[in-house]
């Protein structure tokens, strides 16, 4: 049942601490026998043992499920069925923001944009290989026209689609394409995580067509990308992993396999980035890197990925005109920078704690008026604001003034400004800053988004 590492005796653990228990199905099917599991912790001396449970507590703080209600961020209807979510509009907010970043950075770094349909007939996927080597993680398929279809678990063929819609020239290439693809992929009911493993998700997928010429270039730039990336988001600890042919579910041949393997080798050390090897951990068409951030507590989140295909390119027969007339194979680059959109805003909100920076805060800044006489000039600043393209509301003295502020900070706004007498003769605002518990007072309106606006394009 556990491939280890054993120990003959608990004596041999160390400092542990027993957590919980919990019934568990076996292999997280709910088909079969449910076993009891024991929860534990062993350190090998008793300062580890407590900074980790130090750190599981502040965790459980900033669990993405409840923060996300919390914050009216997401939630999960019975209705829809296990792993399915629905966004909120502050949530749809944050996501809106997250997509035109990336449809910023792509389009800025040369890729084209495609939209592909969510299900496909049965050809296209025994033609890719997913039929044979990824049926388990596939939705049932559905019988229609006298065609069986399947809804989509991955955007790949549909990218091959495009590439092979026409005749393609050396001239072309690299060939980026790129979607905000929606996929279902059927996780066992045991396994589903909230945002962090769902059954419905949307991937920041693209798929890169070049030459074997192209490779070595294509990856130091694609690791660029997804460090500069990342680090927009607020990470900056990174190791990559770099995952070899599995043992038994995999296409191709050796030697694709062994080229392929090499130019992600040679992209990791070349960008110098410290890495290590899992072998057989790649994907059955080819190998791939994986890139892990640590969070603000520390925990090693696995978010970006690149792989390297020699094998859909010949299984769909994909080709190019050669500078010398000839006939050529591609090879296509598997990449998502994000991993899931979903996923990644799980990962976000814990790694956040909710308190989102200003740049993607749903709500940057709440004005307050003292008064209702104040009402005209909260409204005038929340104008100004709006104006400069922030992202703003009002709340009225229909409540205390201390309420209020307290109300703000339990939303975790970035900023919540209050107006009184001296702000309405002097065209200022004070000004409570998420994190500082004294507020700043006679602050200008046009000083104030000023600084906002660089905090927003420093995205800090």
């Amino acid at each position: 049942m556990c491939t280890g590492p054993h120990v003959p005796s608990t004596g041999r653990l160390g400092h542990f601490k027993l957590q919980s228990v919990a019934g568990a199905y076996w292999r997280g099917d709910v088909s079969r026998s449910m076993l009891q599991r024991i929860y534990g912790t062993a350190w090998d001396n008793k300062k580890a043992l407590k900074t980790h449970i130090q750190m599981l507590a502040e965790a459980e703080k900033r669990d993405h499920r409840r923060l996300a209600q919390e914050l009216d961020l997401v939630s999960w209807p019975d209705e829809l069925g296990p792993g399915l979510a629905v966004w909120h509009p502050k949530g749809a907010m944050i996501r809106k923001l997250m997509e035109d970043y990336s449809r910023e950075r792509h389009e800025n770094g040369g890729y084209e944009f495609v939209f592909s349909p969510h299900i496909a007939k049965s050809v296209l996927w025994e033609t890719s290989g997913h039929l044979d080597f990824y049926a388990d993680g596939m939705y049932p398929p559905m019988e229609l026209d006298g065609a069986t279809y399947y809804p989509k678990p991955m955007n790949c063929p549909f990218h091959v689609m495009v590439y092979r819609s026409g005749q393609r020239s050396y001239r072309e290439l690299p060939l980026r394409l790129f979607e905000l693809g929606a996929v279902y992929r059927y996780e066992l009911s045991g396994a589903i995580h909230g945002l962090l493993r769902s059954r419905g998700f949307t991937q920041d997928d693209s798929h890169i067509f070049c030459t074997r010429e192209d490779i070595e270039e294509e990856l130091a730039s694609l690791l660029d990308f997804v460090l500069s990336q990342l680090r927009d988001f607020g990470f900056h600890d990174f190791q990559a992993k770099l995952s070899t042919r599995p043992a038994e579910k995999s296409v191709g041949d050796d030697e694709l396999w062994e080229k392929s393997t090499e130019g992600l080798r040679m992209a990791l050390e070349a960008h110098g980035l410290d890495y290590v090897v899992d072998e057989g951990g790649g994907a059955f068409y080819g190998p791939k890197i994986d890139v892990d951030v640590k969070d603000a507590i520390g925990r090693a989140w696995q978010l970006s990925t690149i792989q390297l295909d020699m094998n859909l390119p010949e299984r769909f027969g994909l080709e190019y005109i050669a500078n010398d007339g000839s006939r050529k194979q591609p090879v296509m680059i598997h990449r998502a920078l994000l991993g899931s959109i979903e996923r990644f805003f799980g990962v976000l909100i814990e790694h956040y704690a909710g308190a989102f920076p200003a740049w993607l805060a749903p709500t940057q800044v709440r004005v307050l008026p003292v008064a209702e006489v104040h009402d005209d000039h909260a409204h005038a600043v929340a104008s100004r604001l709006r104006s400069s393209g922030f992202r703003v509301d009002v709340v009225g003295a229909v409540e205390p003034l201390g309420k209020r502020v307290r109300n703000g900070k339990v939303e975790k706004l970035p900023y919540v400004l209050v107006v009184g007498d001296d702000d309405v003769a002097n065209d200022t605002v004070g000004v409570n800053r998420r994190g500082e518990d004294k507020p700043e007072r006679d602050v200008t309106v046009d000083a104030f988004i000023g600084r906002l606006t660089a905090e927003v394009d420093d995205k800090v």
